[in-house]
């Protein structure tokens, strides 16, 4: 226990940040300081948006960008990372809002914080480059369409909308509009989303979303339009609280804090490469970011925030301002506090259609049609991974969606690699023998090198094809380039040997590399070859076995197992 605790304790000093993660700062900080203040820009409406939309309101957006921005900026990997309230982690809350209401999602943040500062102590980060790119964009696009259509009735005027699936409330949103349609709610979501997409392309930099929030605030203050409004925010943070705690629904909240945990990792590590790649030099550390995000998640919900993580979008407009270092993502989150203080009146004031069409926007922006065209188009294996994980993200969960579409892209993968393992039949060197031996060697010795992986998912037709050998009497199986074993394989290759000892067909074994031999030995398979000498380091010494039993030589009598490498 003492030696796992002082490795615990050496994991957790690694983790804190030191003197040489602010090192950059000292660089450039104009450079850092309006970069920050440009990202808090950006990241207001989102805040705002994706509060509303988790079902705990706007101030609870604003908490978690402020303080999961400041924690994760201070204790994450990246330099570059900006780190809130995503669309994506509003899908996985939503339902937790509806089963155990606002306590229950600031039980699951904490919880999910927890098991992410587990996952940097375990060193787990780096793992997260093994998802496959088609489960990654199926979600992502499925994602955006679950966030479309969770800003329905915001857009629409319409209040009331139910339903179990975020599909089944947009459709009930649509028919309640259709009876009773509110065309300003409409036209004010609709007008502020073109202005995001259109005015991107016109002039990148300039913060087109919260522009149009702002108009969208004056007409709804000058003219006689029936908006909904965000509602009156408190001037400044909450008091910490630990209200929230109930250890008795650890158990029933433990499967929706996996799944905050799982996206708050995947989806920081991923913001962190993309920022990585958008800059020359940076490269973040994956386990302390997972930790940051941990810590950010522990921290949001005591002041009553939602779980956070890293967001792409801010994250790329942090880059494409010039930051270098944490100070930017640090200035996001102290300039939403000041924003907080002093403007909460104003705040309360903007439409929920302006923020619905902020959304809107923004769902546009995540999906790369050219992108999923092309992996639709890449293999048959990796459109059926994407359409499927796009399907059940959008029919039923995110994580289902992520777990049904690894599980497929799994199996695809097994299914290639053992496709790729062969037995093939290869000549034997007859050196100088006489003509009529050579007739005898090819007539009654067969050669088989076995190519690649013999593991659980090749074993069975390796050895059907193995036992289909005939008008043999003796078969050398060469080993020496199977990849990977497993004891699958081993029994399966063991199984394959009786066979054909069973027939009488002298089987010998060489070129079995130290790793597949400790296989092999572990599991008893080679244990009666060993002992009756059938087993050869290379080739050449089992072909010249087996021209003794194939010319009735003295061991012609026995029955002989020949794997060759």
């Amino acid at each position: 226990m003492r030696r796992i605790g002082g490795l615990l304790r050496s994991r957790l000093l690694g983790l804190l940040p030191g003197r040489a993660d602010w090192a950059a700062a000292r660089r450039s900080p104009r450079r850092d300081l309006l970069a920050g203040l440009t990202v808090a820009v950006v990241a207001l409406p989102l805040a705002l948006a994706f509060g509303v939309t988790s079902g705990l309101g706007a101030q609870a957006g604003l908490v978690t960008a402020v303080v999961a921005g400041a924690v994760a900026a201070v204790f994450g990997g990246s330099n570059l990372q900006v780190s809130g309230p995503t669309g994506a982690m509003t899908v996985v809350l939503v339902p937790v809002v509806q089963r155990f209401g606002p306590t229950g999602v600031l039980m699951v943040g904490a919880m999910a914080g927890l098991v992410l500062i587990a996952l940097a102590l375990a060193r787990l980060g780096r793992y997260v480059r093994y998802l496959p790119t088609p489960v990654i964009e199926g979600f992502t696009a499925g994602i955006a369409v679950v966030i479309a259509l969770q800003q329905v009735p915001a857009a629409l005027g319409v209040t009331g909308a139910h339903g179990e699936k975020v599909w089944a409330v947009a459709a009930d949103a649509v028919a309640r509009f259709v009876v009773h349609p509110k065309p300003a709610a409409l036209a004010v979501a609709l007008a502020v989303a073109a202005l995001m997409l259109l005015g991107a392309r016109w002039r990148p930099r300039l913060p087109f979303s919260l522009l149009g929030v702002a108009a969208a605030t004056i007409l709804a203050e000058l003219a006689p339009v029936d908006l909904v409004r965000i509602g009156a925010l408190p001037q400044g943070l909450p008091a910490p609280s630990l209200g929230f705690l109930d250890l008795d629904a650890v158990g029933m909240l433990l499967p929706s804090a996996l799944a905050v945990a799982a996206l708050a990792a995947l989806e920081s590590l991923l913001s962190a490469t993309v920022a990585d790649g958008m800059t020359v030099g940076q490269r973040h550390d994956p386990d302390r970011e997972l930790f940051g995000q941990g810590l950010a998640n522990l921290a949001s919900p005591l002041f009553g925030g939602i779980p956070a993580t890293a967001a792409i979008a801010r994250t790329a407009v942090n880059v494409r301002g010039g930051a270098a270092s944490k100070l930017a993502a640090l200035t996001h989150a102290v300039a939403l506090a000041a924003i907080v203080l002093a403007a909460a009146p104003l705040v309360g004031r903007i439409p929920l259609a302006a923020l619905a069409g902020v959304l809107l926007a923004t769902t546009v922006r995540m999906v790369e049609a050219g992108s999923l065209w092309a992996l639709a188009r890449a293999t048959r294996g990796d459109a059926v991974v994407l359409v499927l994980t796009f399907a059940v993200t959008v029919i039923w969960d995110l994580v289902t969606a992520v777990a049904v579409g690894l599980a497929v892209a799994v199996v695809l993968a097994l299914r290639a690699v053992a496709r790729s393992a062969r037995l093939e039949q290869v000549p034997l060197d007859a050196g100088e023998h006489r003509a009529e031996e050579h007739a005898l060697l090819a007539e009654h010795i067969v050669a088989y090198r076995l190519d690649g992986p013999l593991f659980f998912a090749a074993a069975h037709t390796f050895l059907l094809e193995l036992s289909e050998v005939a008008d043999v009497r003796v078969v050398i199986l060469r080993m020496s380039r199977v990849t990977t074993m497993d004891a699958t394989g081993a029994h399966v290759l063991g199984d394959a040997i009786r066979r054909l000892r069973g027939r009488g067909i002298t089987v010998l074994i060489s070129g079995i590399t130290p790793g597949h031999d400790q296989v092999l030995s572990t599991l008893g398979i080679a244990d009666e070859l060993r002992r009756e000498g059938l087993v050869f380091p290379d080739t050449p010494a089992a072909i010249r076995h087996a021209r003794t039993v194939a010319l009735g030589g003295a061991d012609a009598a026995a029955p002989v197992t020949a794997v060759t490498a």
